[in-house]
């Protein structure tokens, strides 16, 4: 039994400004968790490094791509050196080195609705959904409610520039975000109204751009157009993300009054 205390002299020490502010039975219980990650991209990286420094247990991190030039300006943990390896096993790697007590398994995985399926079977305390692709996002979202799983799903963070027209709520009560509108019409479709948080921005995106040759190049994957981003709005989504996973399993999040 580890003493969680924020005086403690043992290894979670370092966890203490964590333990102060959430307690030892919050503390406890993300360290007990296990959560996915889905999509490990500017949002998810930055997602999975906030749980990893917060204690979580253990990570699922998912994702079938590996790294690209384009990626290394909002990524949280991948350099030149890791160019074209797969980015869940650079994530673990770096995980081990920020936080040795998380357990981080990778899987290289293309989604599908039957992937999805068996990989959910394994049994998690939270998901975070940071999917590109649209399809793939509203299948696992879909997938998420019908286990009553807790999920928070990230909107559009490319194109975008302003923090301050950032939201966290649920996603039926999203506005002005384009994709989480037509990610709430698919769900519906499908018979899901409730059960979903989003991350999402009110600001009107930039402009996408022509497919990278890469991407053209590239026939396991559907052609998608370049979008502009910062290095800084992908990462402020994944921390949100990431607030909410700690809030929740802690028991501090904010009743809406």
């Amino acid at each position: 039994m580890h003493n969680y205390s924020s005086d403690s002299p043992d290894r979670f020490a370092r966890f203490s400004r964590t333990i102060d502010f959430i307690g030892a039975d919050g503390f406890a219980a993300l360290r007990r968790a296990r959560v996915a990650i889905f999509g490990l991209g500017g949002v998810g990286s930055h997602a999975a490094v906030a749980l990893a420094r917060s204690g979580i247990g253990s990570l699922c991190l998912i994702d079938h791509d590996s790294v690209d030039p384009s990626n290394l300006n909002r990524h949280a943990v991948a350099t030149e050196v890791d160019i074209g390896s797969a980015k869940t096993e650079v994530m673990v790697r770096r995980l081990a080195e920020i936080a040795p007590d998380t357990t981080a398994e990778p899987v290289e995985m293309l989604l599908n609705p039957e992937g999805i399926d068996q990989l959910l079977d394994t049994g998690f305390d939270f998901v975070i959904d940071a999917v590109d692709g649209l399809n793939a996002k509203v299948s696992l979202l879909v997938t998420c409610v019908q286990r009553e799983l807790r999920v928070v799903s990230s909107m559009g963070a490319s194109s975008r520039a302003d923090p301050a027209r950032l939201h966290v709520d649920e996603i039926e009560q999203s506005h002005g975000c384009p994709l989480a509108k037509l990610v709430r019409k698919r769900l519906h479709r499908r018979g899901v109204e409730r059960g979903i948080i989003a991350v999402y921005s009110t600001e009107p995106k930039r402009p996408s751009l022509p497919p990278d040759q890469a991407s053209e190049d590239n026939a396991t994957c559907r052609v998608r157009n370049r979008l502009p981003s910062l290095s800084t709005i992908p990462g402020i989504f994944g921390y949100a993300a990431a607030n909410v996973v700690i809030t929740q399993l802690s028991g501090l999040w904010p009743e809406k009054g």
